[in-house]
């Protein structure tokens, strides 16, 4: 039997994984990624993007703590688009098109050009000693020793594709399942469930009449994620839109029996925010067409993603459907639309560090813990990433808390809520988002970066500046504004500070004299904007703000209570029955979190609150 030492072994090479590993090889520990397939670290196994409604807010913060996922997607964007213009600067939120072969090539190059160590494997197993983790056996009976464990198993765990009523046992699309480490965790004490998500079909682009297609370009001025990135001119690559008809769902409708969600073959919850197009057909049955989006998986790519048109049905019905539409009617697939069911395990069984509240130094992300997207994902095996290797380095962990990151909301939100269902950040799962701006990611987040030693110094004295620079330009802003100086605002009598000119609404901060926007030199104009435009939100916004953080201060009280984790819930009198399950079963690690628990009701927290004043 052969035998290998680490310091972290990461089990899995999906976008949590590689983050995983290369924060642990920033922290200089020997570290040790398992994967199935060598060749498919990094793979973008669904749409060809990164961002999006919060998930850009997400990226920027994995930027900001040191992770990758930014810098990586900056550099392999064919198109950048800000979404949400119309709303408030607090939902604004940054999204690419990405070319998939590049995005994985850069993560192949990091992970070469790093002391991370690939092997090509599958891990069935884990080895403890006293509670705590102590390394993974793999198929082959290769034992290999090591101080922390991140698995990072995607859907590969128990993986079973559907199209139609055929099933295939695979973790993607022409790539094996992982079986067997479902079953351990299992004997070990965990808990398991099961879980679905789909895909639409690949089109060859050439079977398409794009003269019927709408193009959707990004934006001219286009916004990077990372704040490492000085150069940044991305090509403007079209999308294009397509609408579904009725014809086309009729045909949807009069096979929905064949679908394995509508015939009872899959049993795991789908996700509701990413229904396939049988499910909002069956769903939104008044609806009369469904708008399609079509992307291009790379750079002058011959094969086309269908946004919009997940599916589970057979492929010649997918096929007959798309052909009713105008622009398809002559389409040919790379590859059919298909469901994928796998194994996950609650992560209301993992502390907010996302370590495991049973096993020392073992920590789950991704996917396996039953969340959807790339972004989601790579923010945990960061969070696992940093944490694994500060807890092996014996330093204080990362904990990001609500009012802090919409990585904290997202944590917290898997710790503390059932997860019936694939789990997708949006903004509105965070009650702070006003606070949780993109463009305000440095105030939020340095100091953690910079106490738990997640960053470089070149990131940390780029983000130092951007701070200092933008509470200069709002100490500029107490300065007054003469009437002559300002000419969009005609009734304007006497002098005034200029932070009070800005809170009007048709004052824009660019309107202000130019004496006033101090943070010009030696920066990307992209940057020169986020700040500036972010202090403008602060102004006008402030005292929304104001009234959040007063709300941030109480939260925060709540979770300064810590909780016993051995705390026998059944022995307070007054508790619900639901609460003592709930308490019991998730064990939360304060006040705070218990208050966020499904099912507890205010009752039950006062009763709680009194009994720790005994």
């Amino acid at each position: 039997m052969k035998q290998s030492v680490f310091d972290i072994v990461v089990v899995g090479g999906g976008h949590a994984g590689i983050e995983a590993a290369l924060i642990g090889d920033h922290y200089k520990l020997k570290t040790l990624i398992v994967t199935m397939d060598p060749g498919a670290l990094g793979r973008m196994s669904c749409n060809p993007a990164v961002g999006g409604l919060a998930k850009g807010q997400m990226v920027r913060e994995i930027d900001v703590l040191g992770g990758q996922m930014g810098r990586l997607a900056d550099r392999s964007g064919i198109q950048f688009k800000t979404l949400n213009k119309k709303k408030g600067r607090a939902v604004w939120s940054p999204r690419s098109q990405t070319d998939k072969r590049q995005y994985e090539k850069l993560v192949l190059n990091k992970i070469e050009n790093s002391n991370i160590t690939v092997l090509g494997g599958e891990v069935v197993s884990l080895t403890y000693n006293n509670g705590s983790v102590e390394g993974v056996t793999l198929r082959d009976e290769t034992a290999v020793s090591s101080r922390a464990v991140i698995v990072t198993a995607g859907t590969f765990l128990s993986g079973v594709i559907h199209i139609g009523d055929r099933k295939i046992n695979a973790g993607r699309m022409g790539e094996e399942r992982s079986e067997g480490l479902t079953e351990h965790f299992c004997s070990e004490g965990f808990l398991s469930g099961r879980l679905k998500t789909g895909t639409p079909p690949r089109l060859i682009k050439d079977s398409i009449d794009w003269n019927k297609a709408t193009p959707v370009f990004g934006d001219d001025n286009p916004l990077p994620f990372s704040y490492t990135t000085k150069e940044f001119s991305p090509p403007n690559i079209p999308c294009h839109t397509m609408e579904s008809n009725s014809a086309a769902h009729d045909i949807i409708k009069e096979n929905l029996y064949r679908s394995p969600m509508f015939s009872g073959d899959i049993g795991g919850t789908g996700p509701r925010y990413c229904p396939s197009i049988e499910d909002k057909i069956h769903r939104f049955s008044d609806r009369n067409s469904h708008l399609l989006f079509l992307e291009p998986e790379w750079l002058n790519s011959d094969q086309v993603y269908l946004n919009g048109f997940s599916t589970s049905l057979p492929e010649e019905i997918q096929v007959s459907s798309l052909r009713k539409i105008e622009g398809l009617k002559r389409v040919e697939f790379f590859r059919p639309g298909y469901a994928i069911e796998y194994d996950f395990f609650p992560p209301s069984q993992l502390k907010n560090t996302l370590e495991s509240k049973n096993v020392n130094g073992l920590y789950f992300a991704g996917q396996m813990n039953g969340t959807s997207g790339y972004e989601e994902a790579a923010a945990q095996g960061l969070v696992c990433g940093i944490n694994a290797s500060l807890k092996i380095l014996d330093k204080e962990p990362l904990i990001l808390t609500r009012d802090s990151s919409y990585i904290g909301v997202m944590i917290d939100d898997l710790i503390t809520k059932d997860t019936l269902e694939p789990y997708r950040m949006f903004t509105s799962r965070a009650e702070h988002r006003l606070t949780l701006r993109y463009s305000n990611t440095p105030e939020r987040l340095l100091e953690k970066a910079k106490a738990c030693g997640s960053i470089k110094d070149s990131l940390n004295r780029t983000l130092s500046e951007i701070v200092e620079r933008k509470q200069k330009l709002i100490r500029g802003l107490g300065n007054s504004i003469k009437p002559k100086e300002i000419s969009t605002l005609t009734t304007l009598r006497q002098s005034t500070p200029a932070k009070e000119v800005l809170k009007r609404g048709e004052v824009s901060i660019v309107d202000l004299p130019e004496r006033f926007l101090t943070y010009k030199e030696k920066h990307p104009r992209w940057l020169v904007d986020d700040v500036v435009y972010d202090v403008e939100s602060e102004i006008k916004y402030e005292g929304y703000i104001k009234r959040s953080l007063v709300e941030i201060e109480s939260m925060k009280k709540s979770e300064g209570v810590v909780l016993a984790q051995n705390k026998d819930y059944a022995s307070i009198p007054g508790l619900s029955s639901e609460a003592v399950e709930k308490l019991s079963k998730i064990k939360p690690e304060n006040l705070g979190q218990a208050m966020r628990i499904s099912g507890i009701k205010p009752s039950d927290i006062s009763v709680l609150t009194i009994s720790l004043r005994k």
